[in-house]
């Protein structure tokens, strides 16, 4: 069962690494790139071509792009203050043919579709790509924190790279101010270093200031149990049966509360199966555990203004959920207060969910076109959607003060730097191997070079339940608890014997710990990657 497939209101329901400075190339040939050869610019859904000025600047109109050094990165500002602009486009002749290989990120989670595939003109790399050729792998991307969603383009004798601008369904209305729109960096890794150690790196190149767990965060959650069928009693019991499997008592585990306990639309109203969610904390705490809880940000009240929403869009138009415009200060209050007052009732950790699906109306596989349908605006035109979610995060961030705080449906480049830990796939499933398979083991295989430098990477949970084979559960759990990565589990109570028991109590051991990455070994060559290196030693799993 998916969870945006369950979900309706109705419904109960690590440290900074430093790294070698990178230098561009001064000139085209060399295996970098420096100044784009050509600017183009996206205005009433026409592309038009800027022309360039000493190579770091581009005009057209009262369109001005300029580009600058900054260290290891080219700043792209861009000012527009007649034109509604909707994107730009930059293009490097590059030597693309000689590699045979190439490997894109996602928008927000994978969909387990993640993969090393052959070079595809028309193929749209969400905000950094790898190419390689067998003895070095080229980097491009951009820095996290943008102000743009950014892909990368890799055609046959050339390099693209767009920056959407887009404020909703419309061009922004930038008026009088400069658009810091994004900080482009690139690496080519030393020769015969592997892809794996290349992504690594440039992931310290693109998010330097990461804001990590202090501890590794392992624990439990409920969904994949009861899938929203919760209780005050559901999360006591589960949390006084898996507490008696903790071993380490200077890392506490998580005790994570999801979908269910709140009013229907509105998520600072406790509902009749929990009465009392400060209760529910301290029950939690009273057993050895932290309390964390789920929250849906953008969820608007049946009762609310029609001033405060956003507009209904093909996808996102369900009467019975109705979205927040988080353009308004007022909504952003909202969220904020909401997130204040989960920390009031004495929880340790807020997972936040659906704010992409709510602010564009798509899920991250369906944004193959465009992030949103066209033609609709929120009420604050003058903000790029990447500025948008930026002070969407933000203020989640500052509300939560120490709160660790998981995005869950966020995008991934603005989500680092801001958030301690990142849901980094789709739902895993406590009903079906094959879907935690494609969504758990293919997310955690390519994702893996993040963890722990742009957030804790959660590849989701393990869904401890007999529709599940043990014998497939129990490599997951293993793989997710021995890779440096956090592990949640949902365990129906009545399905644990003294085997699974047994390895949930080991599994939670190694996960409090803190352990190297994860290291796909076969990764160039299988979507799902079946032999790993785990704490120097190679572990090979069988998924099917």
């Amino acid at each position: 069962m998916l969870r945006r497939n369950f979900i309706k209101l109705s419904a109960a329901g690590f440290a900074s690494v430093m790294y070698s400075r990178l230098t561009f190339a001064a000139h085209i040939g060399n295996s970098l790139i420096n100044h784009p050869d050509e600017a183009w610019a996206q205005v009433g859904g026409e592309w038009v071509k800027l022309v360039g000025k000493g190579g770091a600047v581009f005009t057209y109109q009262d369109i001005k792009i300029e580009i600058k050094t900054r260290g290891i990165a080219q700043s792209v500002y861009v000012q527009s203050p007649v034109n509604e602009l909707q994107a730009l486009r930059f293009k490097w002749k590059y030597q693309t043919a000689k590699y045979s290989k190439i490997l894109g990120d996602h928008w927000e989670r994978t969909y387990g579709d993640l993969a090393w595939k052959a070079p595809q003109a028309t193929a749209k790399n969400p905000w950094y790509v790898l190419l390689h050729d067998d003895k070095q792998t080229a980097c491009f991307g951009v820095k996290t924190g943008a102000n743009t969603i950014c892909w990368w383009e890799v055609k046959p004798d050339s390099m693209e790279l767009t920056m959407d601008t887009h404020s909703g369904g419309m061009g922004v209305k930038l008026g009088q101010r400069t658009l810091h729109a994004a900080d482009i960096v690139t690496s080519l890794s030393k020769l015969n270093e592997t892809p794996y150690s290349a992504l690594t790196n440039f992931c310290k190149v693109m998010c330097d200031k990461p804001r990590l767990p202090k501890q590794p965060v392992y624990g439990i959650n409920d969904w994949y149990v009861v899938y929203g069928k919760n209780s005050y009693q559901t999360i006591k019991e589960q949390t006084t049966a898996m507490a008696e499997l903790v071993t380490d008592t200077n890392n506490r585990p998580f005790s994570v509360i999801d979908d269910g306990w709140q009013k229907a639309d509105d998520f600072s109203i406790v509902n009749d199966k929990f009465k009392d969610m400060h209760k529910m904390a301290d029950e939690i705490k009273s057993h050895g555990m932290r309390p964390g809880l789920w929250t849906r940000p953008l969820i608007a009240r049946l009762d609310d203004k029609e001033s405060l929403l956003a507009p209904k869009i093909p996808g996102r138009n369900d009467d019975r959920e109705l979205i927040l415009d988080p353009t308004i200060p007022e909504n952003i209050a909202r969220v904020k207060r909401n997130i204040c007052l989960y920390k009031q009732w004495g929880y340790h950790m807020v997972k936040h969910d659906y704010s992409t699906w709510d602010i564009f109306g798509k899920w991250g596989f369906q944004m193959k076109d465009n992030f949103t349908v066209p033609g609709w605006k929120f009420q604050d035109q003058t903000k790029t959607n990447a500025e948008i979610i930026n002070t969407l995060y933000g203020a989640i961030r500052e509300a939560a003060e120490d709160m660790y705080i998981i995005g869950c449906n966020t995008l991934s480049h603005l989500s680092a730097g801001v958030f301690e830990l990142n849901r980094i796939g789709d739902d895993t499933s406590g009903k079906e191997w094959a879907r935690t398979k494609k969504m758990g083991v293919n997310t955690l295989g390519f994702r893996m070079p993040q963890n722990n430098i742009f957030y804790a990477a959660d590849g989701d949970c393990v869904g401890l339940t007999k529709d599940v084979p043990w014998d497939k559960n129990k490599q997951w759990m293993q793989l997710l608890a021995e890779s440096g990565s956090p592990l949640f589990i949902s365990a129906e109570l009545d399905f644990l014997g003294a085997e699974q028991k047994a390895a949930i109590k080991q599994a939670f051991a190694n996960a409090a710990k803190i352990q190297p990455n994860g290291e796909p070994l076969d990764w160039l060559t299988n979507q799902f990657p079946e032999k790993w290196k785990l704490n120097n030693r190679e572990v090979s799993f069988n998924w099917d």
